[in-house]
């Protein structure tokens, strides 16, 4: 390590700093690329435009961050007997959050609105977005296709599962798939009337207002790993709306390349795992017991689930 003393201006009374130099050469997480991006739906995308740290040592991912803030508590002594991943993987399994904070990934964003309203109930990024009060909206709009319309679910009020079109389809099914993708085709011929009035003079701010959530808007949204991972295990997960799966994922594969032993570990402990209630865990008992194994709860919804996780563990 090389320390040099260095003056931060030519001017009297300025201040001065060590500089230290890398032990190692060092890499970019990013590979050199100012973006990285995956198209989403008809007219968005995510995009990766920066990460913190940016560099590393050569031969190492960002994961080499996480490792370095966890052992400023434990000392220098813990790196002789934890490799790097394994003190990862204790991290996630114990839920010592903090050093998955000290990396962040920024992103650039383009998704329909009812996307971003569901988006920014994840309240621990920084987030800028396009203002309709400053510039005009563009005219880019999210339309599924027929084959895309799903049913309302009736087991779960805020969403919807079946196709309406599928083998074996009605008439009155397809009718209906067909009947809401004119009924978005007619939304959006609002824009042209949204276009003329701001041309007229209405202010942007108000004439925004007849735009559907169909229409698309940007931003940039920077966040920190660890609130990153809670994103995608809530957005990546089989209950949440599709179209928001599709922005989950591709945030995954961007940040997967980057840090690929906690995305590793988050998946064995928390996107693929199963957790169980104390109510479960009794149930286990009186199965092993040989009894039923029945779910001691009057909720219906939580006998549904413990019944889904038995078939998922095979029981």
């Amino acid at each position: 390590m090389r320390v040099e003393a260095a003056e931060a201006a030519a001017s009297p009374g300025s201040p001065r700093w060590n500089e230290v130099r890398p032990e190692t050469a060092l890499a970019d997480v990013m590979g050199g690329v100012s973006r990285r991006e995956i198209r989403c739906l008809d007219h968005g995308f995510v995009a990766l435009v920066d990460a913190m740290p940016r560099l590393v040592p050569q031969g190492q991912t960002a994961d080499a961050a996480i490792v370095q803030a966890a052992r400023v508590s434990y000392g220098q002594g813990t790196k002789k007997v934890n490799e790097d991943k394994g003190l990862i993987r204790y991290l996630l399994r114990h839920r010592h959050t903090t050093p998955f904070e000290m990396v962040e990934f920024k992103f650039h964003v383009a998704m329909p609105i009812f996307i971003a309203r569901q988006w920014i109930r994840h309240r621990t990024a920084n987030v800028n977005e396009y203002s309709g009060r400053y510039s005009v909206m563009p005219d880019r709009f999210y339309r599924p296709t027929v084959e895309q319309v799903r049913r309302q679910s009736r087991s779960n009020r805020q969403g919807g599962d079946e196709l309406f079109v599928h083998a074996g389809a009605t008439e009155a099914e397809l009718k209906t798939a067909e009947a809401f993708v004119k009924f978005l085709e007619d939304s959006e011929a609002m824009y042209q009337r949204y276009l003329s009035l701001t041309e007229q003079g209405v202010s942007r701010e108000m004439a925004r207002m007849g735009l559907p959530v169909s229409l698309y808007t940007e931003w940039y949204w920077k966040c920190d790993l660890h609130n990153i991972l809670r994103f995608l295990s809530l957005r990546m997960d089989a209950h949440a709306q599709e179209e928001i799966r599709v922005y989950a994922r591709a945030m995954h594969d961007l940040i997967q390349p980057i840090v690929p032993v906690t995305v590793e570990a988050w998946k064995d402990y928390e996107l693929e795992s199963v957790r169980l209630s104390r109510l479960e865990i009794e149930a286990l008992r009186d199965a092993a017991r040989g009894g039923a194994g029945d779910l001691a709860s009057e909720n219906a919804r939580e006998r549904e689930e413990w019944i889904a996780k038995r078939r998922s563990l095979g029981l």
